[in-house]
């Protein structure tokens, strides 16, 4: 039994599979099990941040794995106590709660939210406002959160507690905005509703509205975080900082690790008992965890920029793209053609990509070289143009 018939036989049929069974990498490469290689511009949606078996992340990893695998959060550790120092540093923000995944860290801030409005006004105070083609974990809660009706099915009775609005709907968006609302939680850039930007001048308006109202604006940046836009974090384009904001996939590099990151106003919500992790925080995904932080610095960030640049006007107008949207290194391709013939034609000329919902979408490793890159983009033209 080879190992796509155990993965059909023994795991649950969650994941539509890609016929492709990778076994390693390098960089910005990843091999298959017939010793092919692909150019990787998924990297592991948005994971892999410096690329496949970075050797310094590697280093930093097994170091830290030689010496203490985990310890419960009853004790301090050296590299968790770093990585919050960094995030906070590098932010402005205050204090953090370290989990496992990025609907777990919205999970989080869902509940410091409300429990922020029921320390200061007592009950009633709990509806928190999302966006339409949001997508915020798959949770019962974070499902609850998303604002996409065709994932409300199946696992009822959802969380209660959410109301959706259209994203530069002003009028909605201040309706729903009244004294049972705590929080407004947003992605700066849709990343699985489509690689949808928003607006920024109806991101100001929200963030006054709230302020105006002692509402949270929470900042889901599970995707866009850690370098992906060519910034630190999507928000900073914006020129705001929220109450909370959530990350996780390219946090640790590879590693399973989220963090909720609070503010000044926020920072004492969370108390003893209220909230916990076991694997949270753990000091082997933390140490991963700062060597991605500690080279995350200005240099790259404007490489970021350049390459999403580049890419962005490499695909915009040729024939067959409909649309490119996004930021930095986080990029959405409208087609003309099939997308999901387009992805497998990808694949067959030695290129993985991704899809959100009607787009191709395009997350390659933050470090991936130039000349790689342009490699890459070559040969999505050729797909593209055929």
């Amino acid at each position: 039994m080879d190992i796509r018939e155990k993965d059909q036989k023994y795991i649950a049929h969650t994941y539509g599979r890609v016929p492709l069974t990778l076994s390693g990498g390098h960089g910005s490469y990843v091999t298959d099990d017939a010793g092919k290689e692909y150019i990787d511009l998924g990297s592991g949606i948005a994971v892999n941040t410096f690329g496949v078996a970075d050797p310094g992340w590697v280093q930093a990893v097994t170091a830290q794995l030689s010496r203490l695998q985990h310890t419960s959060n009853y004790y301090y550790t050296e590299p968790m106590a770093r990585l919050a120092e960094l995030l906070c540093e590098k932010t402005g923000m205050s204090r953090v709660f370290f989990s496992n995944s990025g609907a777990e860290a919205n999970e989080c801030a869902i509940k410091a939210a409300r429990k922020y409005s029921f320390d200061r006004y007592g009950e009633g105070r709990k509806k928190i406002i999302t966006l339409k083609d949001s997508f915020h974990g798959r949770t019962v809660t974070t499902l609850s959160a998303t604002g996409q009706d065709s994932l409300h099915n199946y696992f009822a009775p959802f969380t209660e507690g959410f109301a959706y609005v259209q994203a530069g709907d002003r009028e909605a968006l201040a309706a729903e905005a009244d004294d049972s609302c705590c929080a407004i939680m947003m992605e700066l850039i849709q990343g699985e509703g489509g690689v949808n930007v928003l607006d920024a001048d109806f991101v100001r308006y929200a963030v006054e509205l709230a302020r105006e109202r002692d509402i949270l604006i929470l900042a889901d940046e599970v995707q866009t975080g850690n370098g992906r836009t060519g910034k630190l974090y999507a928000w900073m384009h914006y020129g705001f900082q929220p109450d909370i904001f959530t990350t996780a996939k390219g946090l640790a590099g590879g590693l399973p690790l989220g963090a909720t990151v609070f503010s000044k106003k926020t920072k004492d919500v969370l108390t003893p008992g209220s909230h916990g992790s076991t694997f949270g925080g753990n000091p082997v995904c933390a140490a991963g965890a700062v060597y991605v932080m500690e080279h995350l610095d200005d240099a790259l960030l404007q490489e970021v920029k350049e390459k999403g640049d580049y890419v962005r006007k490499s695909l915009a107008g040729l024939p067959g793209v409909t649309e490119v949207t996004g930021m930095g290194l986080m990029i959405g391709v409208g087609l003309a053609k099939n997308l999901a013939e387009a992805v497998e034609a990808c694949r067959q000329k030695g290129v993985l990509v991704l899809t959100a919902h009607d787009r191709m979408r395009l997350l390659p490793p933050l470090n991936i070289p130039f000349p790689v890159l342009r490699e890459g983009i070559e040969r999505i033209k050729e797909v593209i143009g055929e």
